[in-house]
């Protein structure tokens, strides 16, 4: 529907923008303006801007700008003209319809409209009524309470051929429109006689499929007992296109920005289990692999939606399809993770067996979409031959030239070249561990040694400001270390505050907490190409696993070289003072000097050489 610019303004002119956005977010007046916390990303500092008089919102954090109508869509998963709608009705504003062609289909969609919420209250009602009893017992037996049994409108449409076509006659629908809302089944002419419509559904547990005005527009149902199809979905009809709705996410949005994530699964029963036990942001495609529409849908909820998909062959299908439709449509900031169930378990499943914490370590170990194509063509496992790696840089680099906007597309095919020709010590390409690149000069002198030591510094700060779901493992130790430059240790701090407040924040939440407290250039230093090109494992796209058995390397030759510091001090204190308490300092951290040098390089003596300051080639392996 289109609307005229004189209307637009008029609406903008009677909507109070600082009155709409205020029911979602908590304004504070600042002059001529509104402060409040974003709603569009995580933030402990204010940067959420609203100017009445211009007319527009704006966060400095994360870049959200627009207008009432732009916040109505972001917030509530409305297209323009149902965004434009909602504000019109709130301030009593009548829809200008242009042409008597627009009239009739707006009238119809109405009228359409009301049909799905009749034959939704019948299903409801059915399945409370005695004939609904082994339906009721199902939901019950699958662990569904009253509540959430409610909650999603579950129903029931008992067998029959007609139950549904005559309660809904008696209400004054007609075939013709229950035809047209997918509800009644129109055979072909037999001979060129008409054939009596029929219910689609019969003996099946119903699902109202919402849209995002929580209004129904389509079913599915799941058959009671046996019988063929398990599940049967509505057909397309003017109210439903199946690509382009994703089961749940009316309730799901508000949700999922507040955990800055949203889960997709496959199926109606998962996203209900998974909303029992508290993960209230998960939604469903609709019984197809996750669409390109469905894909922007979710992103115009959260940039990095998790996908969980079953643990079998067809979940493993399901998730590659999706990679594979995303990766044209990838853009700087935007991508999809992808969480591993165990074999044979779906969410439902898994929280049955192994409770709410399985599946909460399920999806925060989620790998990120090039983590996926890299497993998909090499089985996590790095070929080993030049001939193998140059048939598998050729799959890989196809896959990026998919990619259509050039930043990513590069990022993506620097990637998986690094990945399959890891840069050795000396800056060629060649079989390497994927280890830290540090390795000093034999004839390099203390200033080349400092800064060995800060860019391991600056490696160790990286690995968790990209992986901050490393956090309950590495955080305390990260506190230990003894940093070289006030910024750095600085930056260490605030790191340390914002996750130990909240273990579950986001790396691009961090990033942008880290910014808004003033630390933007040491950022850049820490996630530069720099420290990058000397340890791959701390780039975001490395899986965590990866990320943190580099981070414990890096942390050893950190300790290593802190520990023979603290030596050399507790030698300074024995010899000017020589008591009991300093004897046995000295003689604790000789024997922890002991323990770490079985399993590495020695650290005795002034001239003690570094584990990265050797000329002499390393033992590498392939991957």
């Amino acid at each position: 529907m289109a609307f005229s610019a004189q209307f637009l303004d008029e609406l903008r002119a009677r909507v109070g923008l600082a009155d709409v956005i205020s029911k979602r977010v908590k304004l504070t007046r600042r002059g001529r303006e509104h402060l409040g916390l974003c709603l569009f990303h995580k933030e402990k500092t204010p940067s959420f801007t609203v100017n009445e008089e211009k007319g527009f919102y704006h966060c400095f954090g994360c870049q959200a700008h627009g207008s009432v109508i732009d916040f109505v869509m972001e917030t509530e998963n409305l297209s323009f003209p149902e965004a434009v709608e909602r504000l019109a009705a709130d301030v009593g504003m009548e829809i200008p319809c242009d042409t008597p062609e627009e009239r009739e289909h707006h009238r119809k969609r109405q009228t359409l409209l009301g049909v799905m919420e009749m034959a939704a209250a019948h299903f409801e009602k059915t399945l409370r009524m005695p004939e609904g009893r082994a339906a009721l017992d199902y939901l019950k037996g699958r662990g569904l309470d009253g509540t959430t049994i409610s909650r999603f409108r579950l129903g029931f449409a008992p067998e029959g051929r007609g139950r549904l076509r005559d309660a809904l006659a008696r209400d004054g629908v007609t075939p013709a429109q229950m035809v047209a809302t997918g509800l009644l089944i129109q055979p072909d002419d037999n001979n060129g006689e008409r054939r009596e419509v029929y219910d689609r559904f019969r003996r099946r547990v119903i699902f109202p499929i919402l849209d995002r005005r929580g209004r129904p527009i389509a079913f599915g149902g799941r058959i009671l007992g046996d019988g063929e199809p398990k599940y049967l979905n509505s057909p397309e009809t003017p109210l439903f296109r199946k690509g382009c709705v994703l089961y749940n996410l009316n309730q799901a949005a508000a949700q999922a920005r507040k955990a800055d994530t949203i889960v997709v699964t496959e199926g109606y029963m998962d996203v209900i289990a998974l909303d029992r036990v508290g993960f209230t942001h998960a939604v469903a495609p609709l019984g197809t692999a996750l669409t390109e529409d469905q894909i922007q849908l979710l992103w115009r909820v959260v940039r990095e939606p998790v996908l969980c998909f079953d643990g079998d062959e067809a979940g493993g299908r399901a998730a590659a399809r999706a990679a594979e439709r995303a990766l044209p449509l990838l853009k700087p900031g935007y991508g999809l993770r992808f969480a591993s169930l165990p074999t044979g378990e779906d969410p439902d499943s898994l929280i049955k067996c192994h409770g709410r914490k399985a599946m909460s370590k399920t999806i925060a170990e989620a790998v990120p979409l090039s983590e996926v194509l890299w497993r998909m063509e090499t089985g996590g496992r790095l070929p080993k031959t030049p001939e193998a790696k140059a048939t598998l840089q050729q799959r890989l680099k196809d896959y990026a030239r998919t990619i259509q906007d050039p930043t990513v597309r590069s990022h993506f095919a620097n990637s998986f070249n690094d990945r399959i020709w890891p840069k050795n010590r000396y800056g060629g390409s060649g079989a390497a561990t994927w280890s830290p690149n540090m390795h000093l000069d034999a004839k390099a002198g203390p200033a080349a040694h400092i800064a060995t030591q800060e860019r391991r510094e600056q490696i160790i700060i990286a690995v968790i400001l990209n992986h901050p779901c490393l956090y309950d493992e590495i955080g305390e130790r990260l506190g230990t270390v003894d940093f070289s430059t006030p910024k750095l240790d600085k930056l260490r701090q605030e790191v340390l505050k914002a996750l130990a407040g909240n273990s579950v924040l986001e790396s691009g939440d961090l990033k942008n907490h880290l910014n808004c407290c003033g630390l933007s250039d040491v950022l850049d230093v820490v996630l530069s190409a720099e420290v990058y090109n000397h340890a791959y494992f701390a780039r975001p796209e490395t899986a965590p696993e990866e990320a943190r058995q580099g981070w414990e390397e890096t942390f050893g030759q950190l300790r290593g070289k802190n520990l023979l510091t603290e030596i050399r001090e507790a030698e300074r204190n024995f010899a000017e003072a020589p008591t009991k308490e300093a004897s046995q300092r000295l003689l604790i951290l000789k024997r922890q000097q002991m323990d770490e040098a079985i399993g590495g390089p020695n650290f005795e003596g002034d001239n003690a050489q570094d584990p990265g300051d050797v000329t002499a080639p390393r033992a590498v392996h392939e991957q």
